[in-house]
């Protein structure tokens, strides 16, 4: 059998870093086993008949790969000649004792400004498959790494984290083509051709790069067997559907068992049901197409191409199962799940209000005296315009001036409700109680090695969506999940503790909850988020402040030198 590895991905999909990953030594400052040098600049494209200045690296949308060996050691040099400020987030590389090459800005350094160059230095220790990069500075995630909006991403950033919510993309992507469903004057987009030679198997590393969407990805007349999720094994499923929320990864085999000819692989983007707010969500396809490997059996230009059957754009309940099908393939080389914790979490996740003026009063509802945010525990996370020291540098130096104005993380929200009560989607007397909420610098510190449970839950406060959950620097594994509001005294007995995935981000279903355990095992500041761009500009964020261990081997270095 013969296996092909080819990167795709669910709109704006991107190309992925491949990472094969072993144990530990830190970045040489000299030496690399693989050395890039990305330029972001501004580049003139044209799509749908509509010429567009946008942000991307190297000329490329989506940017380029990075294919390195497990145990190597990666340079990327960023030179920035974009007019924004830069980061660039290594996102899944596990990145440890090495905090300060994460790529959060003003969390782990200061943005890489407009004409200023940057070097990234890490190691790929233990993972296996496929990761990826992206910016880490308002929304240029939308083309450094690939999607198509006809729009200033970083006014629309400013917008969203300002409570103005009207701007959307134009198209959704799979490697950077829009595909036939769009037109300039009547001519169809160019698509993404996969060609396939008759009986070969192929590895599709399957990213979803899109700031606001879920996708459903299929392709006529085949099944994935899915084998990896965010560069962990899985014991391998057969699906005609994959299912994947923004940040996640996944690796699935597809053979190349159907009549020859031409297919669609379509990607359709979800959303949750009414009442939730309806916006614009574009469906997008490539072409596989059989190629001749030499006895004849291939399309033809004058073939039809089969379209799938897709599920529904609010069916949730297929993401649901589908995500709960993913168990972890024992690796002799990975530390199995703790059977207990040492500290829990309960972690609620919604949306809710800041008064407009700065004040503590104000008209909350539909009006215009308000602000809306996304919180966690009724916080939203913000940080001040004039903040001058990265926390993690605040941390490291023990600078009094830039941790006293921290807030820490509660155990659980400060009221407790129906936390998916469909009454608090619309505005309106019932959420109206519950929407002030409160903006700070959101920490939760963790000694060295505890273990941790949090429970993620999402709620119905003015929204119903499902919550990707992105741990930096961490693995965590997926003890269980549920629908509904969930109950400690019914659901921890259904945890998995033999083969729980590791996933670095975790989709916290819609109107549900996911259980999570992971060992505050590396140093640092290590941003959590909501993997949803508008959820993350509206502050539905934190860090995680893990503590030095007893050890030099335990503990954070200094910055490298020159950073």
């Amino acid at each position: 059998m013969k296996l092909r590895s080819l990167t795709t991905a669910a709109a704006a999909v991107v190309a992925a870093i491949t990472f094969l990953f072993s144990a530990t030594a830190m970045p040489s400052a000299t030496m690399a086993d693989a050395e890039y040098t990305f330029v972001v600049s501004q580049v003139n494209m044209t799509h749908m008949c509509q010429e567009m200045s946008v942000a991307v690296v190297n000329g490329q949308l989506p940017g380029p790969a990075i294919e390195v060996t497990e145990g190597d050691s990666v340079m990327v040099h960023i030179v920035n000649l974009s007019p924004y400020n830069m980061t660039i987030h290594w996102h899944g590389v596990r990145q440890l004792r090495n905090c300060w090459n994460d790529g959060v800005p003003m969390i782990t350094q200061r943005p890489i400004q407009p004409n200023q160059n940057f070097t990234y230095r890490f190691d790929v220790v233990d993972q296996e498959g496929t990761l990826w990069w992206h910016a880490h500075e308002a929304f240029l995630r939308g083309t450094v790494h690939g999607e198509w909006w006809e729009k200033d991403l970083a006014k629309v950033g400013n917008n969203m984290t300002n409570g103005f919510f009207d701007d959307y993309s134009s198209g959704s992507t799979i490697n950077g083509k829009l595909g036939d469903l769009f037109n300039c004057s009547g001519v169809p987009e160019e698509s993404y051709v996969l060609d396939v030679e008759p009986g070969q198997t192929y590895l599709l590393r399957v990213i979803n790069a899109a700031l606001f969407s879920e996708y459903f990805l299929k392709i006529a007349g085949h099944k994935f067997t899915v084998v990896s999720a965010d560069a962990n094994y899985v014991n391998p499923f057969t699906t005609d559907t994959i299912s994947i929320a923004p940040g996640e990864t996944m690796d699935a085999l597809v053979v190349a068992d159907a009549p020859p000819g031409k297919y669609y692989m379509v990607a359709l983007p979800s959303q949750a049901p009414p009442p939730d707010t309806q916006t614009p969500e574009w469906t997008t396809r490539a072409l596989v197409k059989y190629t001749s490997p030499g006895n004849g059996s291939a399309s033809s230009d004058d073939d039809v191409p089969e379209a799938p059957v897709m599920p529904d754009n609010h069916d949730t309940i297929s993401s649901f199962y589908f995500h709960g099908n993913l168990t972890s393939l024992r690796h002799r080389r990975r530390a199995q799940v703790p059977k207990e914790a040492d500290e829990h979490l309960f972690v609620v996740l919604g949306l809710g209000s800041i008064c407009r003026n700065g004040g503590l009063s104000c008209k909350r509802g539909n009006t215009d005296e308000i602000i809306l945010v996304a919180n966690m525990n009724n916080v939203s996370f913000h940080l001040p315009p004039d903040m001058a020291t990265p926390i993690l540098e605040s941390q490291y130096y023990h600078h009094q001036n830039g941790m006293d104005t921290l807030h820490e993380l509660s155990n659980g929200p400060p009221v407790t409700f129906n936390f998916t009560d469909r009454d608090l989607i619309p505005f309106g007397p019932k959420e109206m109680a519950l929407e002030p909420t409160s903006r700070a610098k959101l920490v939760r510190r963790f000694r060295h090695g505890a273990t941790v449970d949090v429970v993620f839950q999402s709620t119905g406060m003015l929204q119903g969506d499902s919550n990707p959950m992105h741990l930096h620097g961490h693995d965590m594994f997926v003890l269980a999940q549920g629908l509904g509001n969930f109950d400690a005294a019914r659901d921890v007995a259904t945890y998995n503790l033999v083969d729980p995935p590791r996933k670095n981000t975790v989709l916290v279903p819609n109107l549900g909850w996911a259980a999570v355990r992971f060992v505050a095992d590396n140093p640092g500041a290590w941003f959590i988020h909501c993997h949803y761009e508008f959820h993350l500009s509206m502050g539905m964020s934190a860090v995680f402040i893990v503590e030095d261990g007893p050890t030099v081997d335990t503990s954070l270095p200094p910055p490298p030198v020159g950073f």
